[in-house]
């Protein structure tokens, strides 16, 4: 394996093999670790048709704390997440109808989807590939319907006469989230996993960053142009993200 273009050719060839339980990828020595169960000779005749020049260095048996420990630290990390993500949830839901600030409102929805990902994703821990990929489908899709949903609730309040949002509530809440989300983006970075659930939970986190930040420079022109403009812009912008986000997720399970 020479660059990471020949590892994902590597993970496609394998994709549908329910009895891989994980790859594990030595890029500059040029080793692939498989973890699975029944015999090697189905993995290795795909990998053989790849015209790497395969060969096989070693084959020994893994007893079932090995994938035990695996699942048991891809879990601990999800429901720390998790348990982070539905926090700032009802804690933006609860200011954000409060403050009536979109963008608070927006970020914690974009938080709920992230919650129903880390829980759906806990279901996959230890799953085959096809099945870590069909949960990745449905987050991307459930973040799509978040999206969509989002839109309207902009247009409706762009439409009626809304009060002014309270900026400094929006400012400090977006502070707290953002720490939050950096917590989670480190945990999950420090995974170096590259399943697709996980990938998935990434993709999701890295944006709740941007909208964090999007939603603090809101404020700050809330208070400067005394309009709410700036914070209904916000939350388009946000729900245009969440949106981008589930087309990559659904791009990135296929």
């Amino acid at each position: 394996m020479d660059c990471p273009s020949e590892e994902q050719m590597i993970r496609m060839k394998l994709d549908d093999l329910i009895n891989i339980k994980s790859l594990d990828f030595d890029i500059p020595n040029r080793l692939l670790t498989v973890l699975h169960t029944d015999d090697h000779k189905q993995i290795f005749q795909r990998l053989d048709d790849l015209k790497f020049d395969t060969s096989l260095i070693d084959s020994t048996s893994a007893d079932n704390e090995t994938i035990t420990d695996n699942s048991a630290t891809e879990r601990k990390l999800l429901w720390q997440v998790l348990a982070i993500n539905f926090f700032f949830f009802a804690l933006e839901i609860t200011t954000g109808f409060i403050s009536n600030s979109m963008g608070l409102v927006a970020d914690s929805l974009d938080m709920l989807a992230d919650s129903i990902v880390y829980g759906l994703a806990l279901f996959a821990v230890g799953g085959t590939a096809i099945r870590k990929k069909n949960i990745a489908k449905s987050a991307g899709y459930f973040q799509l319907l978040l999206a969509l949903f989002g839109f309207v609730e902009v247009i409706r309040r762009f439409i009626g006469l809304e009060e002014l949002p309270t900026f400094q509530t929006m400012i400090v809440i977006s502070i707290l989230a953002l720490i939050g989300n950096g917590l989670c983006l480190y945990l999950l970075q420090k995974s170096k996993s590259k399943e697709a659930h996980m990938q998935a939970s990434m993709i999701f986190t890295s944006n709740d960053v941007i909208v964090n930040l999007g939603v603090i420079v809101a404020g700050g022109l809330v208070y400067l142009t005394n309009s709410k403009y700036p914070d209904l812009i916000v939350g388009t912008i946000v729900f245009a993200i969440v949106g981008q986000g589930a087309y990559r997720i659904l791009k990135l399970s296929k």
